[in-house]
């Protein structure tokens, strides 16, 4: 038997291995094995099985089909069985992972031109990756049952062991008030049994979570969840059509080889798969290139449509989220719920919890190594069988997946940024057509990927325009700033209306959210005389002055320097400080209403764990007046007594060198507006800006809603050849030498001009980005634009294999990049 694994070292192929007599019986596709490699032994992933004895036929070796022999000569000489490794051990007897995502990790890499191992990597945490997170065992302590020879104490404290039931040792010692010694001779006599037992790590340990029924539902609702049932349902018929249907998947059968240190090594895609049905497209799928992986060629029922949950703010979607997930659990189906980090706030996992107890399991980046290491086994284990958290969670091993959730999917932070730089979003919907389960797409403020794909009938809708119990919406006010810095002479931090309202508020015993996204205290520190600027040496951006530590800080790099006493320039000592930030905001509004409670939730009081928790359970509490935040606080936050939105500064996002700009405020606006007004009480917002007129400002106080301004911005993109009717990929060089940088840059662009001549593929000219330099290197990009992202990436890949880069100089792809800084 011959098997495919994957290394851990990242080096774009596969490798073959003989596989010993005595592991053949017990190894299976997905389990974690030892390899030598090289001089050295590696963890490996079995990715595929071969019980022939005879080696398949050679091919090429690495994942985009192309030799690594620059000659093309055929290594088959060393592909003989023979002449390969053996596998030294299996490190874990049950799969890490499955064969469907297996092959979401190949479409993945192939996708994003990533190589494959980068892609089964982060579908695992680095806790469970890393060997050295163990289970965490303590001593457990069960009384017995039965009659014993026992002194007065010993009998009461047996009695006291049965009233609970047992418990870890440690903890009884403290509730009964004895010694470990004393509970020890109580087992040397038989009357209980003390034995090493897996200790759990509960993220949820210091929560107090109260059990919720299911809600009664609006008419809206009822309707959307009919829908999601169906496609649940209807996933389920097609998993049991695809699991009794015809030959099996190809997982098994290993194909292609080469050959590296006694190691064959072979490309994990092929590129005969089938295109997908139209009915899958997310961004990543729109233009109709994306492949079908091999395991779902069997014929089956198609999947069911994704169902875009389009609901205002305050509708009621987590409601249907619950119901939705509780019928997958009735059907013995499993279910993953994906929400932006900055929304996974307690509010929200509590909500998960309160309904389904002990079956839910959290991930995010919050949670020790422990607790990511206990979590990740309990769903493998099939202990939860909800999971819960950001962008990764989408790779979580649940068994039986019935259902997908993407809450805010319109959100950018589901994008990775490092390689391999997948959508969590896409992800999705590609798993949920893999595994022949309902995927929700869940917002008040689609992306308009999503939005093209409905208007396009890939994806089905469920419209909730009402708030519960027909709450009505928060009366949006825009207040035009040049007025208000007319009247005063200089920019205001707020305006003369906001005041009154967050007086008035104050007055109610009602409370306020005031939103701005920018941390620190003032934007710049400028000389007034001749003009400089306080720069980062190592980014091309100013530094933001904190008045928290009193220094400079780098928001890009981290870096930080004293405020200096006179202008490096000019030698002036009159610094002034420009723009404003949520520390000046804090202060100012300290001294408009001292007698307010004001806490303040950003990146720089957040850093410690569970912060997020205090914070928001302070405010929830009634304890503070007026909170002032980034975009944390904008989505994934439910106060009833809030009733004033203050957003101070709406064109922080509008005026980015990004075609998505005027969408990213719009989504912005509505979501923070939509904290204001959650329950009884009405709500009120107030938008600052000094472009009262932008089409994205006005629509978002609007009460037409989204379509509208959907429609002027997709028609927009559309005769602009923008996404989302292109594909748009992002080509970054980096490095510390910007003469190298600029070079390679520029033979990456001519090299894809000859390439891509006489296609319809739009190439940028190679020019610096946006964000020139950062962290010391230097920065040049290329933007290329086609109908398919396959029409760049199979030419950019093979530039690329026969390109040498210099050493210094690194190279980044984005596919349907989100970011253009």
């Amino acid at each position: 038997m011959i098997a495919r694994v994957a290394t851990e070292v990242s080096v774009g192929r596969l490798f073959d291995y003989r596989v010993p007599d005595a592991l053949a019986p017990r190894l299976a596709v997905g389990q974690r094995v030892r390899v030598p490699f090289g001089g050295r032994t590696l963890s490996a992933y079995v990715v595929a099985l071969d019980e022939r004895d005879a080696a398949p036929a050679p091919g090429p070796s690495d994942l985009f089909g192309m030799s690594d022999r620059s000659d093309g000569s055929d290594r088959s000489d060393v592909s003989r069985p023979e002449r390969l490794r053996a596998i030294l051990a299996i490190e874990d007897e049950t799969p890490f992972l499955s064969p469907v995502l297996l092959e979401l990790a190949r479409w993945m890499a192939d996708y994003t031109c990533a190589t494959y191992e980068l892609a089964l990597r982060c579908m695992l945490p680095a806790a469970v990756r890393n060997r050295t997170v163990k289970a965490k065992e303590r001593l457990y302590v069960t009384p017995c049952e039965g009659t014993f020879d026992l002194t007065p104490r010993q009998a009461e404290l047996l009695a006291n062991l049965r009233r609970v039931g047992g418990g870890w040792l440690n903890s009884l010692t403290r509730e009964f008030a004895c010694t470990p010694q004393t509970l020890k001779t109580l087992a040397e006599k038989g009357a209980a049994v003390i034995a090493a037992r897996q200790m759990r790590r509960d993220p949820l340990a210091n929560r107090t979570v109260l059990p919720t029924r299911p809600l009664p539902l609006m008419p809206e609702q009822a309707a959307a969840l009919a829908q999601v049932i169906a496609a649940v349902d209807a996933g389920a018929v097609a998993r049991g059509a695809k699991a009794g249907g015809a030959d099996g998947p190809s997982a098994n059968a290993a194909q292609g080889s080469d050959s590296e240190s006694g190691a064959r090594a072979s490309p994990p895609a092929g590129e005969t798969s089938s295109d997908l049905p139209a009915t899958v497209h997310a961004s990543a799928f729109a233009g109709g290139d994306a492949r079908a992986p091999d395991l779902v060629h069997v014929r089956a029922p198609a999947p069911p449509k994704p169902v875009l949950l389009f609901g205002v703010t305050g509708s009621g979607k987590t409601e249907v989220y619950l119901q939705a997930i509780a019928h997958a659990l009735q059907r013995g189906l499993g279910a993953i719920v994906l929400v932006p980090e900055i929304a996974l706030t307690p509010q929200t996992v509590q909500r998960f919890a309160s309904r389904f107890g002990a079956r839910i399991a959290v991930l995010h980046s919050a949670l020790s190594d422990g607790e990511r290491y206990d979590e990740w086994h309990r769903i493998r284990n099939g202990e939860a069988v909800v999971v819960v958290g950001p962008r990764s969670a989408v790779f979580a091993p649940v068994r039986n997946l019935g259902l997908i959730v993407v809450d805010e999917e319109h959100e950018p932070s589901y994008k990775q940024d490092e390689a391999p730089r997948y959508n969590a979003r896409d992800a999705a919907v590609m798993r949920g057509w893999m595994e022949r389960c309902a995927v929700v797409l869940g917002s008040a403020t689609p992306a308009m990927e999503s939005w093209l794909n409905v208007e396009k009938g890939k994806y089905v809708v469920a419209y909730l325009t009402r708030r519960v119990a027909g709450r009505p919406m928060p009366r949006v006010n825009i207040v035009d700033m040049r007025v208000e810095t007319a009247k005063a002479g200089h920019v205001q931090i707020f305006s003369g209306v906001l005041l009154e309202a967050l007086k008035l508020r104050l007055e109610r015993g009602e409370q306020s959210i005031l939103f701005l996204n920018r941390r620190g205290y003032a934007t710049s520190l400028v000389c007034p005389k001749c003009g400089a600027v306080a720069e980062c040496p190592s980014c091309s951006v100013a530094y933001t002055y904190h008045q928290a530590d009193t220094c400079l800080r780098c928001h890009i790099c981290g870096g930080w320097r004293p405020v200096p006493e006179t202008c490096p320039g000019c030698g002036d000592p009159a610094f002034k400080f420009t723009g404003f930030g949520t520390q000046r905001v804090e202060i100012a509004l300290k001294r408009c209403f001292p007698q307010a409670q004001v806490l303040r939730m950003d990146a720089d009081v957040t850093a410690r764990k569970n912060s997020h928790d205090e914070l928001l359970a302070v405010f929830k509490s009634g304890r503070a007046d007026i909170l002032i935040g980034t975009q944390m606080i904008a989505k994934g936050l439910d106060f009833p007594n809030v009733t004033l939105v203050g957003v101070l500064a709406a064109d922080a996002s509008l005026h980015m060198p990004d075609f998505r700009a005027a969408e990213r405020t719009y989504q912005l606006l509505a979501q923070v507006s939509g904290r204001a007004g959650r329950a009884e009480l009405p709500g009120e917002v107030f938008v600052q800006t000094f472009s009262p007129d932008h089409p994205a400002v006005r629509a978002a106080a609007s009460d037409e809603g989204f379509a509208p301004f959907a429609a002027a911005e997709l028609a927009e993109r559309r005769s602009g050849g923008y996404p989302p009717y292109t594909h748009l990929v992002c080509v970054t060089c980096k490095g510390p030498d910007e003469a190298k940088v600029r070079f390679v840059a520029e033979s990456v662009e001519r090299g894809l001009r000859r390439a891509l001549a006489g296609t319809n593929v739009l190439l940028s000219e190679a020019c610096p980005a946006p964000l020139a330099k950062a962290k010391d290197h230097y920065r040049y990009q290329l933007l290329l634009r086609a109908p398919t992202a396959r029409a760049i990436t199979r030419p950019l890949r093979a530039l690329l294999a026969g390109t040498r880069l210099a050493p210094d100089v690194a190279l980044a792809i984005d596919v349907d990049a989100l970011s253009l800084m």
